[in-house]
């Protein structure tokens, strides 16, 4: 039997939920696996077994349990931000000669960060928000601001896969504390003009029928938008299939196909959008988004009606081949 180890935690505020991400991505592990859970912090890397937390050797990727030394065989890196969903895991699995399922060190981090992934999609004719790039907080002034982009308007951390750090700013004196509060959570920022429409996200996956999407999901916020209280606090309405006609749902995840492919991603990802009188402009690309039981993409699954078990075994089966 091979094993596989599930990369959970990391360095991100969002740490807690990539733990409940992994518990459920295990528990629908096909029966040909053997498959752990590798918890990721700035401490320590540890996998946790039956016998207890057993230290994860990152010299070659190897535990002990009992007295028997196990090497992984495979993994799946599902960390919600540093040191997964921007690539750096799957850079050292490379390294070590590992099979994983998910998408590539390039391809993750680009979609990683918020600016650079618009720009690199802007240039294949993607509708995206008009946008400023910040490395420092004084960058731009207030007034240059507002002047290129309007009002309202958003300010988030670029290069930071957390929901943290995210704020909608509706007149000029609010900026500099939104930007504060950005660069707590990331070395860049990106100011994006406000799009005014409905909210929908797509799921993306290969598998044995090539490129797939999933049902689309409308998403209705109870706060101003779709920040961490929202996203996993229950603080929105999240409705499977989206409440818009057929052919505008046929065109956002005919361009979500699109973008996974330029992307070059792998296994599943989200694209979010927002629908501008009908025009879908992409939000981001999320190349691990959360697969907790009461995540989005779960969600859609359920609509498409594919369980979770058939949905991980058709993966694993196109990605490790």
């Amino acid at each position: 039997m091979k094993t596989i180890g599930i990369f959970c935690g990391g360095f991100s505020s969002e740490f807690e939920i990539s733990i409940k991400s992994a518990t459920t991505i295990l528990q629908h592990m096909p029966p040909t696996f053997s498959a752990y859970k590798i918890i990721v912090s700035k401490e320590k890397w540890e996998v946790e077994t039956e016998e207890g937390a057993k230290a994860f050797d990152l010299n070659d990727c190897s535990f002990v349990k009992g007295n028997i030394k196990i090497t992984l065989d495979a993994a799946i890196v599902y960390i919600h931000g540093d040191p997964g969903e921007n690539g750096k895991i799957q850079a050292m699995l490379e390294l070590h000669g590992i099979k994983y399922i998910n998408s590539g060190p390039l391809a993750s981090a680009l979609s990683f960060d918020k600016w650079y992934c618009n720009q690199f999609l802007k240039s294949f004719d993607i509708p995206v928000a008009k946008s400023l790039f910040l490395t420092k907080k004084e960058q731009f002034t207030l007034t240059e601001i507002v002047k290129n982009l309007g009002l309202p308007l958003f300010i988030k951390p670029s290069d930071s896969g957390s929901s943290y750090g995210i704020s909608k700013v509706k007149n000029i004196e609010e900026i500099p504390n939104a930007l504060t509060l950005a660069f707590k959570e990331g070395g860049t920022v990106v100011i994006e003009s406000f799009l005014d429409g409905i909210e929908v996200t797509c799921g993306v996956y290969r598998s044995s029928k090539g490129i797939s999407a999933l049902p689309l999901t409308e998403i209705v916020s109870e706060n101003d938008f779709f920040d961490y209280e929202a996203k996993y606090l229950g603080k929105s309405n999240e409705i499977t299939p989206a409440r818009i006609e057929d052919s505008i749902a046929i065109e956002v995840q005919s361009m979500a196909k699109e973008i996974y492919s330029l992307l070059q991603l792998r296994s599943i990802a989200r694209v979010d959008f927002m629908l501008v009188k009908n025009k879908p402009y992409v939000i981001e690309v999320n190349t691990t988004p959360g697969f907790s039981t009461a995540s989005i993409v779960p969600q859609m699954l359920a609509a498409a009606k594919i369980s979770l078990d058939e949905f991980w075994e058709d993966i694993i089966s196109i990605e490790l081949d």
